[in-house]
C-alpha cells in the first residue's frame, strides 16, 4: 500500500519479504511441528499428605525447523501444591537431528488426600525469528494417589503383649482366679493372695499377677464414618473435611503400630462392615495396600455409635481404637460396655461436652481429642488434648 500511494517499487519487495518470514514461522511451529507425547513418572509412586512428589516428564518433539527458547507450565490440581514451571529448550532442525526429547522435572508438596489429576502439560514456542508463537497442550492427565498420612506412633510400654510378635499374651478377664505371670494394675474382684508385692512397692499402687496365654492376639479398629458426626463435605470427596482427615490418618496409624506388634488387625464400621481387608501381624506389604486403598475413603449416610457396644458381646479382645467426631454424654455411655472387652481402650473424638469426656474417661476409655493440626504420637497415653474443663470443641 505504501509503494502505491508513494510511487516507492522497493517497498513491495520489503512488504513481500516480510509476510515471507511470518508465513514461515508459522509454518516452521504449525506446520513442520510434531509431538509424540509425554510419559510422567512419580517418586514416590504413592505420595502421603504432607509430603514431598518428584515429578518427573519426558516429551518427544519433532520439528522441520529450529525453534527458539520457550517456556513450560504444568497444570497442577486442589491439593498439590508446588510451582511447575520452567524454560522449553530450543529444538534443532530434525532435518538434521531427527527427533528430540525434553526431561522436565520438578517437586510438588500433596496436601490433600485423594487422587489427584496432573496435567496437561502447557508449552509455549517461538520460532527462530521470534515472529510467531504457539501455546499447545502436551498429554493428558495422570493420576497421583496421596494416601493418609501415617503418624508413627510409639511403642507400647507396660501394656500386655509388650514384646510384640504374633505370639504376644493376651489377658484373660480381670478378676479370675488362675496363676498369675506378669503384674497389672489392682481390679475389684481380684483375690488379695494374687497381690504383687514386689511390683506394688516399686509403682505405688496395689499391682496382681495376671494370667498370660500365648496366642495370635487381635486388635480391633472402628471408624464412625457416618455423615452425621462430619461435615457433608466429608460424603463427597476425600481431602476437604479436616477433622475427617485426622481421623482418617489416626486409623491408618494406629493400623501399623499394632501390625509392627504382631497383632492380627480388624477395621470396622460402627455397624460392624469391614471397611478393609483384615491384617494380619507383621504383614508390611498389607499394611501399603491399607495405606493406598485410603487414599479414596469418604464417609457414609448412615451410622450408630451407640449401637457399637453389641459387636463385642462376649469376647475378650486386646486394643480397641474408636475414631468419631462430635460425642455428647449417650454416646459416651453407649461406649462404656466396650471398655471390660477390651485390654486397652482408646477413645479418638472430634469434640464434645465436658460431661460427656468424663464418663468416657471415668468408665476406663483413655480418651484422646482429635485436632487436625496435631501430630499425635501418645495414641496409649490417657486424655491427651482434653485437660480438665476443656472437654467441648467450638
Amino acid at each position: 500500500m505504501c509503494a502505491q500511494i508513494f510511487s516507492v517499487p522497493a517497498l513491495v519487495f520489503f512488504g513481500v519479504l516480510l509476510l515471507a518470514a511470518v508465513g514461515v514461522s508459522f509454518a516452521s511451529l504449525w506446520l513442520g511441528h510434531r509431538d509424540d507425547g509425554v510419559r510422567r513418572s512419580f517418586a514416590p509412586a504413592v505420595a502421603s499428605v504432607g509430603g514431598d512428589v518428584d515429578v518427573r516428564a519426558h516429551v518427544e518433539a519433532r520439528t522441520v525447523l529450529p525453534t527458539a527458547v520457550g517456556t513450560w507450565r504444568d497444570r497442577l490440581p486442589r491439593g498439590v501444591d508446588g510451582e511447575p514451571s520452567g524454560v522449553y529448550p530450543a529444538l534443532r532442525s530434525g532435518l538434521v537431528s531427527g527427533g528430540h526429547s525434553v526431561d522436565i522435572s520438578y517437586r510438588v508438596q500433596a496436601r490433600r488426600r485423594g487422587v489427584r489429576p496432573i496435567g496437561p502439560l502447557v508449552v509455549e514456542t517461538t520460532d527462530a525469528f521470534g515472529l510467531s508463537r504457539r501455546r499447545q497442550q502436551l498429554g493428558g492427565t495422570v493420576p497421583l494417589t496421596i494416601a493418609p498420612a501415617v503418624v508413627p506412633l510409639e511403642a507400647f510400654e507396660e501394656l500386655p503383649g509388650a514384646a510384640g510378635g504374633t505370639m504376644q499374651s493376651v489377658t484373660d478377664k480381670l478378676g479370675q482366679g488362675a496363676d498369675n505371670l506378669i503384674p497389672r494394675v489392682y481390679a475389684p474382684g481380684d483375690s488379695m493372695r494374687r497381690i504383687h508385692w514386689r511390683a506394688s512397692a516399686h509403682r505405688g499402687e496395689l499391682m496382681v499377677r495376671q494370667e498370660e496365654r500365648e496366642s495370635n492376639p487381635e486388635a480391633v479398629i472402628v471408624f464412625d464414618r457416618s455423615v452425621t458426626r462430619w461435615s457433608g463435605d466429608a460424603l463427597r470427596s476425600p481431602g476437604e473435611d479436616a477433622g475427617f482427615e485426622a481421623a482418617v490418618s489416626i486409623v491408618v496409624s494406629a493400623a501399623h503400630r499394632f501390625v509392627q506388634e504382631g497383632y492380627s488387625v480388624t477395621i470396622v464400621d460402627v455397624d460392624g462392615s469391614e471397611i478393609a481387608e483384615p491384617l494380619e501381624g507383621g504383614d508390611t506389604t498389607a499394611l501399603e495396600a491399607l495405606t493406598t486403598g485410603f487414599a479414596t475413603l469418604t464417609a457414609r449416610r448412615d451410622g450408630n455409635l451407640r449401637t457399637l457396644s453389641t459387636l463385642f458381646a462376649g469376647t475378650t479382645l486386646g486394643p480397641v481404637v474408636v475414631a468419631t467426631g462430635e460425642i455428647d454424654a449417650e454416646d459416651a455411655a453407649a461406649l462404656l460396655p466396650i471398655v471390660t472387652h477390651s485390654s486397652l481402650p482408646v477413645l479418638f473424638a472430634l469434640g464434645g461436652s465436658a460431661e460427656a469426656m468424663r464418663i468416657a474417661r471415668d468408665g476406663g476409655w483413655r480418651v484422646h481429642r482429635l485436632e487436625p493440626e496435631d501430630e499425635i504420637d501418645t495414641l496409649w497415653s490417657g486424655m491427651a488434648g482434653f485437660p480438665e474443663g476443656r472437654g467441648h470443641v467450638d
